[in-house]
């Protein structure tokens, strides 16, 4: 739309407005007097609850207005009501309160899809300690039929999409490393996430099984696999920020607008990695870790967890970040066949719409120690460094 014909749009909306607030008002005047309206009208703009109403409606954010127009007295609701340009908030402009009003783009800018937080991974979790019941378990596939498979690639459908397996591995990685800026970022969405106390990995605990003390939380886990990609010759950009601390709820919303902000610095980036721990509690509070041994070391086991279309949201792309995930899975199943769990497809995106080099990795569970989630980061980052290096 040109920019005079959304000019002229919003004059004649406001005019409307103005229209109807205008007719309102004069009615009120065949039942009282001058005076009483002039005292009504000035009472209206006076009312920051009104205003703030009008303003925000008029901008097209109309998240708080229903309770600000629940609080109104009668006579403001009428007024509010004479408007329908205003409560449909049609044409809604990039402008904040405050911001230049003339500033709205040649479209209306659409609002971002909210993510939802991971129903797969709660926030509430029991505390495990050291007198806590820990099982561990190497987790394996044991019927090839729950499963989309091709060759050792097993994949956890629970969408229950259409998967040609085979195709996927059998695609190029496409994802080119620049000559130059950083290739890789590693964020993570739930930063708190921790695992059971261990020797001398102690830290307070800011909830169940986490903690806002870097050194010990899964960002610790995410400066080891920095250390191991730097060590290969890739450049790494590694944001520490907690994006599930203080507020939990929304997690996923905040994560994504710092990874699309990342993408639009570093244009570079070719691959986004949200680094994870699983939480896995039986029913009868059992605590499961999985573990393998690797070089004669027990490590926390793996597990890629990819997004995809199903659960309604915009995902053109989850098929080539599946397809990098399966050639990782590949390189993790020749290297050290027990490291990595059977990939899990989700209905839901991660936030993995923003890269086609998205993959969300949990290194092992609440009840792995902190020590068996580092050795298996420096095991799973030489293999996506191995993928990336000879594609």
């Amino acid at each position: 739309m040109k920019r005079g014909q959304v000019r002229l749009r919003r004059c004649l909306r406001r005019g409307t407005a103005l229209f109807f607030a205008t007719l309102v008002l004069w009615g009120l005047t065949l039942t009282t007097n001058t005076s009483a309206a002039a005292n009504r009208f000035h009472a209206l703009a006076a009312s920051p609850a009104f205003v703030e109403t009008v303003l925000r409606t008029e901008l097209g954010d109309v998240s708080s207005a229903p309770s600000l127009v629940d609080g109104m007295e009668q006579w403001q609701r009428l007024i509010l009501s004479q408007s329908p340009t205003l409560l449909a908030g049609e044409d809604q402009v990039a402008a904040r309160l405050g911001g230049q009003a003339d500033t709205e783009p040649e479209q209306p800018a659409a609002s971002p899809s909210t993510e939802p937080d991971d129903p797969d991974d709660p926030q509430q979790l029991p505390e495990t300690d050291a007198s806590s019941k820990v099982v561990s378990r190497t987790l394996l596939p044991t019927d090839s039929s729950a499963y989309s498979t091709s060759g050792d690639i097993y994949i956890q459908n629970r969408p229950g999409l259409d998967l040609d397996v085979a195709a996927l591995a059998a695609a190029p990685v496409t994802l080119e490393l620049p000559d130059e800026g950083p290739e890789i970022l590693i964020m993570h969405t739930h930063g708190t996430e921790a695992y059971t106390p261990d020797g001398d990995d102690q830290y307070t605990p800011s909830g169940d099984s986490r903690t806002t003390d870097l050194n010990y939380s899964v960002v610790r886990v995410g400066d080891e696999m920095e250390r191991i990609f730097t060590e290969m010759g890739l450049r790494v950009v590694h944001d520490r920020t907690l994006y599930d601390y203080p507020e939990y709820n929304g997690c996923y919303d905040r994560s994504m607008a710092a990874v699309e902000q990342y993408l639009t610095q570093y244009p570079s980036i070719r691959v986004v990695l949200d680094v994870h721990r699983d939480a896995l509690i039986g029913s009868d509070g059992t605590v499961y870790k999985p573990v393998t041994t690797i070089n004669g070391a027990q490590c926390a086991q793996i597990m890629l967890v990819m997004g995809s279309d199903a659960a309604g949201l915009a995902h053109p792309n989850w098929r080539k970040n599946l397809s990098l995930a399966i050639h990782v899975q590949e390189e993790c199943n020749t290297l050290w066949p027990t490291l990595a769990r059977p990939i899990s497809l989700g209905s839901h995106r991660y936030n993995q719409q923003l890269s086609a080099g998205s993959m969300l990795v949990e290194v092992g569970s609440n009840g792995n120690t902190l020590q068996e989630a580092l050795a298996s980061a420096r095991y799973f980052a030489r293999a996506v460094g191995v993928v990336l290096l000879k594609h």
